[in-house]
Parts: structure tokens; sequence; C-alpha cells
């Protein structure tokens, strides 16, 4: 079916009291497995791709998203494209012809006036371009191999009232809020601050996003989606399931060289892991 777009998906969760998953995607192993799990899952789904990921394919967005896209319209459920975690205005201006209907534009490393700043300006560009566009507020530690912030430190979650002035003041659609998760974790040992997300969903009227999220049980995603949390951001996940299968069926059959092989077993167990986190954090009707 054709692609929709993020912002459609969110705000239909949000409005069911529901949340989407949103998964990111560095290998075409990794598109296919998120489709798949979502068509088992019958549930919509966001294709994430990171710059970082983009990063990993020579610093070109074009070949993953159009591969990402031409999946996506051949989906039997409802598939959006999102650029995550962009700090580049250059790749931010290519998400537009690259078939992205929203970008994570992320500032959050900044001081508070100069996050600000940065974000308007993106929102200022990605709402003349149709973009949907979500920005964080508080550290989710953990990027790029950084440490995580200690759950006390400055800026390590986020205030509700200064939330409240960033939407108003930058014009997001969405916001990411750091209430106790964490990138890259392997172990999903995270406990949430479940009081800070509520006192946050009734300070702000944009759909709430987690990220860092494979680090989160599921009994803590799914007491956050009900506390108001509309997307769930997924990475390390995908990737501790596609390396671990790969590992184990290696170790089996150390005479193999073809990549297929492999390569097949790690993708099914991706689609498990779409499908087990889907379900998780609830689904709506296509």
């Amino acid at each position: 079916m054709p692609l929709v777009t993020t912002g459609e998906l969110v705000t239909r969760a949000a409005a069911g009291h529901s949340a989407v998953a949103a998964f990111n995607i560095i290998t075409l192993e990794h598109v296919e497995a998120v489709i798949a799990g979502a068509e088992a899952a019958e549930a919509p789904v966001v294709l994430q791709v990171s710059e970082n990921a983009v990063t990993f394919r020579y610093g070109r967005l074009l070949p993953l998203a159009r591969a990402a896209a031409v999946a996506a319209e051949r989906a039997s459920v409802p598939v959006a494209l999102h650029l995550d975690h962009v700090q580049s205005d250059d790749l931010l201006r290519q998400a537009a012809d690259a078939g992205f209907s929203s970008v994570m534009y992320d500032a959050a490393r900044l001081p508070y006036e100069q996050n600000l700043a940065a974000t308007r300006a993106a929102v200022d560009w990605a709402h003349a371009q149709g973009l949907w566009i979500e920005a964080e507020l508080g550290q989710v530690g953990g990027k790029t191999g950084e440490p995580p912030l200690d759950a006390h430190a400055p800026g390590a979650r986020t205030d509700p009232a200064e939330a409240r002035a960033f939407v108003a003041d930058s014009g997001v659609n969405a916001l990411a809020v750091a209430i106790g998760s964490t990138h890259a974790m392997t172990t999903r040992t995270a406990t949430l601050d479940h009081d800070l997300l509520k006192r946050l969903s009734a300070a702000l009227d944009v759909p709430l996003v987690l990220h860092g999220s494979s680090g989160v049980p599921d009994h803590e995603l799914a007491a956050a989606v009900a506390g108001g949390i509309a997307k769930v951001n997924v990475g390390t996940a995908l990737n501790i399931a596609m390396t671990g299968a790969i590992r184990d069926f290696l170790a089996a059959h150390p005479e193999a060289v073809d990549s297929r092989k492999y390569l097949s077993v790690g993708r099914e167990a991706m689609v498990r892991a779409v499908t087990g986190i889907i379900r998780t954090v609830g689904r709506f009707a296509a």
C-alpha cells in the first residue's frame, strides 16, 4: 500500500491511547524484518533511518531510503519513513526529496536556548516542506557510545514546565522525553519515571516519544504507553536479535560461507523481536 505519514500514525495512536512502534533500520534485512514483523502483528509501523546509519552507508541517504520506500509500498500494513536523530542541517534538507514524511531533529546536546533556536529553525524549514518534526528535551543518554547520564544529573530528565515552553516556542509536532531510558542498552533493566511521565503528559499537547526503548522491560513499556507515550523507538533490540542468531548459527556451522544462510537466520530473529515489541506497545486499526 502507499506510504503513510508518521504524523498520521502517531496522532492516531495518541488518540487511541496506544503507541506506534518505530524501528531503526541499517540494512535491507532490517527493512524486510520490520515490515514482516508488523505484518505478523497486523499493525502499522515506522521505519527509521538515523544519521548514524547514513554515516555507516558512506554518508549516502538515498540507497537505504529508496529500498525502504519500495519495500514499504509493497507491505500489507501502513508504513511510514522517518529520519532519526538528525544533527546535520545538510542531512535535514535531504529528507523530503528522499521520501521521508518526518524528521527527529536532535539538538538536545546543546544548552536550552541554543537547542530552542536550532530546533525552531529546523521546524520552520521542515513545516515549509510539509514535514512533521520531532525534537528532544532532556537527554536520553547512550548516543554514539557516550555513557548514560546519571538519573539525577542536570538535564538528564525532562522538566514539564520547560517542556511546555519549548514546545510552544519551537512549534514541534512531537517531543521525545527523558524519563529514565537510555540508548544502546543491551539489557532490559531500565526503570522509567512514571510520575514524571504523568506530569509531562498533563503539561503538553503534543504526542510524547520514548527513545532508548530496547532497554525497557515489557511491563514498563506497557505502562509508558498507558501513561501517554505515543511513539516507541527501538534499535538495539533488533541488532541484539540479529547478531545473536547469526553468532549461534556460525558456531553451529563453522563451515558456512554463504551469507544468505546466516543473514536469513538473523532476519527471522528480528522479525520475532519486532512482532513482540509491537504487541507489547499496543496496536490499533489500520
